[in-house]
């Protein structure tokens, strides 16, 4: 065990977490399976939750649950997304999600979240930059700092939300730079860097794409492939970053040049050998990939998050860091359970779980009945209630 985890289990246990319920007991026999998605959070809690060996008891009964306690459950419940509670507690749980059901409405996700108010400010970075060619290091700190925050008053799963939403094409830009700075953080959170860390995560993926602001909107937003020509001006914006980025730390810099850089040494714009490119760049890269293929664009549909999973892991080694597409498709899958999505089939469906080896089919949940997903019968994507 890290001396980093050493706290932390040090403080689960001072609270009683983690012990051994009676194994002679025979209600343990009675207890039911939940998801960690399930618990309530800024609800106290009525009943004890168990571990998903039915054994470790994971939280008292009467504890305050917020986003720090239930990201503890995920740290000590083995990996595990199940954990087991009596049939009352179910019942609690089971009736508190039936009256407080998933946000899908887009703007009363970004209201409610702050996301809003940030992605207008990131918008006005942008145009700034387009047309002074500057950057105003104080306002970008400022944004920079209130997404870090974010990442502690949002909990995982409603973050996916809205890097998952379905948007309008005209947003794209300054939404890709706030996902990407979002999904960063979480990379950071999940990698357990220090505070530090993520936040100059959180900064490089806010500025990552920031050299787009000076490349030809009539480019950025064509509904059509770019001729090589048209490509090869766009391929400059990380240039343009690095550039703009002069009075940034290097490893903000190198994170927006770099991010196009494949491990596979055929990137751009340098075409660096992989020892060269920065852990920074190299997780930008990931999630730059992932919201930009979830993202609706004018020359494309959106891809489901399963799909682009399954992308991910065939790049790994190729283009992406192996190490760091394993971290991602580890953590970020089950922060989509329960979520709504739509079918090929134009069914609404809820995400009942997913399987690691076949991870582009989850099991979805129609009207109850959970139904394994396929090539025939697959996500299109997840769904927004006033986007259909």
């Amino acid at each position: 065990m890290s001396e980093r985890a050493t706290p932390r289990v040090k403080l689960w246990e001072a609270r009683g977490f983690g012990e051994k319920s009676d194994p002679d007991n025979p209600d343990s026999n009675k207890l039911q399976a939940i998801s960690i998605s399930m618990l309530p959070n800024g609800q106290e809690l009525r009943g004890d939750v168990f571990a998903s060996d039915k054994e470790r008891l994971l939280i008292k009964s009467g504890t305050m649950l917020d986003g720090k306690i239930i990201k503890m459950v995920e740290n000590f419940n083995s990996g595990s997304q199940t954990l087991y509670v009596s049939e009352d507690t179910y019942m609690w749980i089971s009736g508190l999600a039936a009256t407080q059901p998933e946000i899908t409405d887009l703007q009363e996700m970004e209201k409610t979240t702050g996301y809003g108010d940030i992605k207008e400010e990131t918008l006005d970075l942008l145009e700034e930059i387009s047309q002074s060619k500057t950057v105003h290091k104080a306002e970008l700190y400022s944004v920079s700092d209130k997404l870090s925050g974010k990442l502690d008053e949002i909990v995982p799963s409603r973050i996916m939300s809205l890097v998952n939403a379905l948007a309008p094409v005209d947003e794209y830009l300054q939404r890709h730079c706030v996902n990407v700075s979002l999904l960063n953080g979480l990379f950071g959170k999940w990698m357990e860097l220090s505070k530090e860390d993520v936040d100059r995560l959180v900064l490089c993926g806010l500025l990552h794409d920031c050299g787009k602001a000076l490349v030809p909107p009539q480019l950025l937003n064509a509904p059509r492939k770019l001729m090589l020509v048209e490509f090869e001006v766009l391929k400059m914006h990380p240039v343009h970053g690095y550039d703009l980025l002069a009075d940034f730390p290097e490893s903000v810099r190198l994170a927006a040049r770099a991010h196009h850089e494949k491990v596979g040494e055929k990137g751009y714009p340098d075409g660096i050998i992989p020892e060269k490119i920065t852990l920074e760049a190299r997780i930008t890269a990931v999630t730059d990939i992932y919201d930009a293929m979830v993202s609706q664009r004018a020359y494309k549909n959106p891809n489901s998050p399963f799909s682009v999973l399954a992308t991910l892991d065939k790049l790994k080694g190729v283009e992406l860091d192996s190490e760091l597409v394993d971290i991602f498709i580890r953590n970020m899958p089950k922060e989509l359970i329960g979520k709504e999505v739509l079918m090929s089939d134009g069914a609404i469906g809820v995400v009942h779980s997913l399987d690691a080896h076949n991870i582009e089919y989850p099991v979805i949940s129609i009207n109850g009945r959970p139904i394994n997903s396929n090539e025939d019968w697959h996500c299109v994507s997840m769904y927004n209630s006033k986007e259909r």
